[in-house]
């Protein structure tokens, strides 16, 4: 394989495991917390209840569009603010590790570096939207 191939498939990794993780965590705040659910607790963090919403569809949308290969680095850049802001609340007063109660930032640094490398690699060839030469 060259270069060139080894690139567009590390795209197509991350873009599919985050997309996918993504959409894990929005369905946990649909189907599971439920919406108004998610709400609340946004708020017992101090943040307002409607941000809820727009994280549970930042993390749909974002989720599908990572996963199809559109708009890939915008939407990673997009997306970082939502785990910088899981970082801060409620996972930074746990510590470090994720495996600490209440699930430390590891994780949610791990994912936003990644999301990074992401925005750098951009769709990939394999993906919905092509890149213009």
């Amino acid at each position: 394989m060259n270069d060139t191939t080894n690139a567009n498939l590390a795209a197509l990794l991350l873009r599919a495991s985050m997309g996918i993780l993504f959409l894990a965590h929005a369905g946990l705040k649909i189907f599971i917390f439920t919406p108004a659910g998610t709400a609340a607790f946004f708020e017992s963090l101090g943040f307002p209840g409607p941000l809820a919403y727009l994280v549970i569809a930042a993390e749909l949308f974002g989720g599908l569009a990572l996963i199809v290969g559109v708009w890939t680095r915008w939407v990673s850049v997009a997306l970082v603010p939502i785990l910088l802001g899981s970082i801060y609340a409620p996972h930074g007063a746990a510590g470090f590790f994720f495996s600490n109660p209440n699930g430390g930032w590891e994780f949610p640094a791990f994912w936003t570096v990644a999301l990074a490398s992401l925005a750098l690699l951009g769709n990939g060839a394999y993906a919905l939207q092509k890149v213009r030469s």
